[in-house]
């Protein structure tokens, strides 16, 4: 067991540094051919914080692990939301601006119930997978079109994610490329050494791949934007952390569901499609109506957050 825990740990460092290389390399490269800042923030910050996440479920549901595969999904939205947000409203008020979460939040909402729709219904197959990657293709390109005819609040909440992103030392451009060809090696790897080491688990203890995919590997696939949002509340950034789990559970909805149910169809635990999946609605509406009702998610609301995270794990152990 020592061993299987030492590669899961191994797994997760490569999963998640191979994630950070890959998303500060491509918008390194990115910014330097004259993408916008506000693209940016969006396509490659949305994408590459969802890249752990896609990986594993990808690497999971090819290798007959459906309940890993779509445990890790669902997981991931919950625990972006109650524990993320829920630690970074403890450590700082998140202010949100209405206007600038309006048209991701209302995507929020769209994207979550698509996903609810096709878990509860077992429908994650090929035409519905097809659909998922429509809509993300549709929602990219309408916000695309919107951000560079008007510079609204949604589109420099884009350009400030994109600006927190690159801060730090910048390198040249054939270190910016080994940073992405590395980083791209690296997800791949980690990701085969945590599935297999999660199904390992999951055999040794007796519970089954969904509980470990929506708790153990959810939560490893989610550090990133632990770390980015606690980093962005110290720094009073705190739309930033609040625009990162709303675009990052968004990519996870459309593009993971979509990819992956498009490659291979994948049979939803009974357990995920009657309990797991509400709690991820639940606080897809909380998140919501904490942003929109007080314009932003106070320490007693990131308290009710982090208790829910408690709470529900909770629930899942006995």
């Amino acid at each position: 067991m020592f061993l299987t825990i030492f590669l899961l740990f191994l797994g997760l460092v490569l999963l998640l540094g191979g994630a950070d290389f890959l998303v500060r390399g491509a918008a390194a490269l990115a910014e330097r051919i004259g993408v916008s800042p506000f693209m940016i923030g969006l396509l490659l910050i949305g994408f590459g914080t969802s890249a752990p996440e896609m990986v594993a479920s990808l690497e999971s549901a090819l290798h007959g692990y459906p309940g890993l595969a779509v445990g890790n999904v669902v997981g991931s939205n919950i625990t972006n939301i109650l524990l993320v947000l829920g630690v970074a409203g403890l450590i700082c008020p998140l202010c949100c601006e209405r206007l600038a979460l309006r048209r991701d939040g209302m995507m929020l909402l769209i994207a979550s119930t698509m996903m609810v729709m096709a878990i509860y219904f077992d429908m994650l197959n090929r035409p519905v997978g097809i659909g998922f990657l429509i809509v993300l293709v549709a929602y990219l390109v309408f916000t695309f079109r919107e951000d560079k005819k008007d510079q609204d609040a949604t589109a420099e909440l884009h350009a400030r994610e994109a600006a927190f992103v690159l801060m730090g030392p910048r390198f040249g451009l054939a270190l910016e490329i080994v940073q992405c060809a590395g980083g791209g090696i690296a997800l791949v790897g980690g990701a085969s050494l945590l599935v297999d080491s999660a199904v390992t688990i999951a055999s040794e203890t007796g519970v089954s791949d969904a509980v470990v995919g929506l708790t153990l590997v959810a939560l490893g696939t989610s550090l990133p934007e632990l770390a980015a949002s606690v980093i962005a509340a110290l720094k009073q950034k705190a739309d930033i952390a609040v625009g990162n789990v709303v675009g990052s559970n968004i990519f996870n909805a459309l593009s993971i569901c979509g990819v992956v149910s498009t490659v291979t169809d994948v049979p939803v635990p009974p357990e995920i499609a009657s309990f797991h999946i509400w709690v991820m609605a639940v606080a897809s509406v909380a998140l919501i109506y904490f942003a929109f009702t007080g314009a932003r998610i106070s320490r007693t609301e990131g308290a009710m957050l982090f208790g829910g995270y408690c709470s529900y794990l909770f629930v899942i152990a006995f």
